[in-house]
């Protein structure tokens, strides 16, 4: 009897969990149906008039980018997808090209950016997709497939680089929201040593190589290995803070006190709008690149700062993920101009979210800066944000689940949807199942709809 009465009470709670998970998911709606993988990767997704939804299709015939075969555009409404670039020829496999992915729509014109790895009738000069051999692209959102390069990739040793080229490749173009700069990160290919870091570009007349933009690192990390205490190894997890750009926020490596340890913290760099791109110095082959003039690097947090950063449209206020007394980890927000070791209460960090499972990926900003939404268990939560009895409220949109989680999430630049994929059961042309390369559920995408900042 006792055996059959924890079975039964088992059933109960999971048939509850079951109703409440409904009760609160209820608006969520599947807009992708297709047999193929569909990524947000956490971008700005959204096209400017909000009736789209830009993607990757990575994980389909092979792993990661390296293997993706088109960039894609969904209508919310509808449902229907169209492809707005997909090369007509590739190699797939371990050696892989050209590699597409991590798409991002312009905030007002009707364009994608995304990684582009190297054409195929390049692959002898280049060699294989790599993360130093990759530049970022544009396609037209009309499905014409018409394609610009945003920056120039420039590896001859023979001379110095080329003025407002890169040496390596850019990964994860982010428009600032008037779309005059982009910010990403950046691999070096002729100076391997130097870790990962970032940098922005802008469109200008003296753009070389063909590109649209001009290219320059924001951060010149010290060679890995060799800092000294204070100093930056590696930057990433970047993102513009504010809406013209003068501020981009990232995680950095940085060597510990003792000189040995290293400690991952959050940095602002400021790129005042008076900033002259053209005094970055592109470097050579024994040379690394530099950064432009005028610009200033700020250290916010001394204690652990990791993923993604994401700043408030006003440029107010930046939200990270550090670790909560009990190790879990949960979203915190510093002021923009602010320190841990300010003398201003309010200007240091604050704990948002007391998830008693942690904050999980996809932390985003509400456009008035008054809530915030992350993952936790698989579910897509709303915090608020606003000073007053409320901070930190927090309630769930959807219930939870940690078999087909909510993932990659973005918020609507207007404030009123959600996007997000999960991985579910899919169909083919055929009505056969569908699964990935990997042998699993292809991820669709999905939106809900948000009402309001009321906690």
């Amino acid at each position: 009897m006792g055996n059959g009465y924890r079975a039964a009470a088992q059933l109960f709670c999971l048939l509850g969990s079951i109703l409440m998970s409904l009760e609160v998911g209820a608006q969520e709606r599947q807009v992708t149906f297709s047999a193929k993988n569909h990524n947000l990767d956490n971008n700005d997704n959204f096209s400017p008039d909000q009736k789209f939804l830009c993607y990757d299709t990575r994980e389909m015939v092979g792993p990661g980018l390296d293997n993706c075969q088109s960039i894609e555009k969904v209508e919310i409404a509808t449902g229907t997808e169209t492809v707005l670039y997909a090369p007509t020829k590739t190699l797939t496999g371990e050696k892989c090209a050209p590699g597409l992915g991590a798409a991002s729509y312009h905030p007002e014109l009707d364009k994608v950016a995304f990684i582009h790895g190297p054409p195929l009738d390049q692959v002898e000069s280049r060699g294989y997709y790599g993360k130093p051999n990759r530049n970022g692209a544009e396609v037209a959102g009309d499905g014409s497939q018409k394609l610009t390069w945003i920056d120039f990739r420039d590896v001859d040793t023979s001379r110095p680089t080329l003025p407002g080229a890169h040496r390596g490749g850019t990964h994860r173009h982010e428009y600032t929201l008037d779309g005059r700069r982009i910010g990403y990160t950046y691999d070096d290919f002729l100076r391997p040593e130097y870790a990962r870091t970032i940098g922005y570009m802008e469109p200008h007349k003296d753009a070389p190589g063909g590109a649209s933009h001009y290219f320059c690192v924001l951060i010149k990390p010290a060679k890995t290995g060799e800092s000294k205490p204070g100093e930056i190894e590696s930057a990433y997890g970047d993102s513009w803070i504010g809406k013209k750009g003068l501020m981009r926020a990232f995680i950095g490596k940085v060597r510990a006190a003792d000189g040995v340890g290293y400690e991952e913290s959050l940095f602002v760099v400021d790129v005042p709008a008076t900033v002259d791109i053209t005094t970055a110095k592109a470097g050579s082959a024994n040379e690394y690149p530099t950064p432009p003039k005028g610009l200033t690097v700020r250290r916010l947090t001394h204690t652990l700062a990791v993923g993604v950063v994401r700043g408030t449209v006003q440029g107010d206020r930046i939200a990270y993920y550090a670790d909560d007394a009990n190790g879990k980890k949960q979203i915190f927000i510093i002021a923009s101009d602010g320190s841990d070791k300010d003398p201003d209460p309010k200007k240091r960090p604050i704990q948002l979210t007391h998830f008693e499972d942690g904050a999980g990926p996809g932390v985003r900003w509400h456009p008035s800066g008054d809530a915030l939404a992350v993952t936790t268990n698989g579910a897509i939560a709303v915090i608020c944000t606003k000073p007053g009895d409320d901070f930190g409220k927090s309630k769930l949109l959807t219930g939870e689940d940690t078999v087909s989680p909510r993932l990659e999430l973005v918020w609507s630049p207007d404030g009123t949807q959600f996007a997000y994929v999960r991985a579910v059961p899919t169909k083919d042309a055929d009505g056969k199942p569908y699964q990935t390369y990997a042998k699993k559920d292809p991820q669709q995408i999905f939106v809900l709809p948000y009402a309001g900042n009321d906690f």
